[in-house]
């Protein structure tokens, strides 16, 4: 199918988005291939984001308001609350593919063309997604170790087939949702890849939205376990991460959460088959590794 024939629809989940939604906003007007359909979801804002978003949405029709009720809390399990009660808006509409977009991201003016081509002449490709970039210039897949499967949370877009299939975002109150919904469309058949060729920018550091810039590993690190991960990748993991800011610290408190984890026995949020399909992922990448590094010696 040509891409010139493929269409989309987005869905912002946005909780007090105040000083970064315009932004996103601005990209979306100067995309060169806009969405059918935006729907900005505010989760509970109680600062100015409604009546920023209702003011594009009255000069842009195809931008829509959806509101939801106050809420005390900030979990992870509402974002795919609220996506998924977008969803269920707009599923009545004829589109081809449908998106995740983060309410503090920006990216080129031919970010989404060149997303929604990929899809073209491609029927088992599921997700698509590019590196985020936030205060450096290299971004985030921009070492050897790179998965290129995994497509980061922040901006993805899925075959809408492959997003019904899947089940959409599971609310998970500990996080991963982005995660599950593109590792889950592996294991069903569907191709997920991110492509480095462009970028977007990620304009709060992520993870750091209820914690500090160093806990944030910690909590990574309980994560990787909160998803079946296996041990002997989230123990490579944490070696890998000591080589980059904060120096050994961050791949300490990555290994510390994983196992602090597994010694009080954190309950997990994936079930056996997916657990079981992620660890020989990671295996399987781990000896490809290994058989790498040994070939370079």
């Amino acid at each position: 199918m040509p891409a010139s024939t493929l269409t989309y629809a987005l869905i912002t989940p946005a909780r007090n988005e105040e000083a970064l939604i315009e932004q996103t906003i601005q990209s979306m007007l100067a995309q060169t291939l806009r969405p059918m359909k935006w729907l900005i979801v505010s989760d509970g804002s109680t600062d100015h984001t409604d009546a920023i978003v209702s003011r594009y949405a009255a000069d842009h029709p195809w931008i829509d308001l959806l509101r939801l009720p106050e809420r005390r809390d900030r979990q992870f399990a509402a974002k795919a609350r609220a996506f998924n009660t977008a969803y269920e808006k707009i599923r009545g509409l004829d589109f081809d593919l449908i998106g995740n977009l983060d309410a503090d991201i920006t990216f080129e003016p031919d970010y989404y063309e060149f997303l929604v081509g990929k899809f073209a002449g491609a029927p088992k490709l599921g997700v698509t997604g590019t590196p985020f970039v936030e205060d450096t210039q290299d971004h985030t897949y921009a070492h050897r170790f790179a998965d290129l499967r995994h497509v980061s949370g922040a901006c993805q877009l899925f075959r809408r087939t492959c997003f019904e299939e899947v089940g959409g975002y599971v609310p998970i109150k500990g996080g991963a949702i982005d995660w599950v919904a593109v590792t889950t469309a592996r294991m069903k058949g569907w191709e997920t890849r991110t492509f480095v060729e462009k970028t977007c920018f990620h304009h709060r550091k992520i993870g750091t939205a209820n914690d500090s810039s160093w806990m944030v590993y910690f909590h990574y690190g309980k994560k990787a376990y909160y998803v079946g991960g296996h041990p002997a990748w989230a123990l490579m993991r944490g070696f890998f991460t000591m080589r980059r800011k904060p120096w050994i610290i961050g791949g300490f408190l990555f290994q510390w959460g994983y196992f602090w984890s597994f010694v009080t026995r954190m309950p997990r949020a994936v079930s056996p088959e997916l657990m079981a399909f992620h660890r020989g992922e990671q295996m399987s990448r781990l000896k490809r590794l290994v058989g790498s590094a040994s070939a370079g010696d």
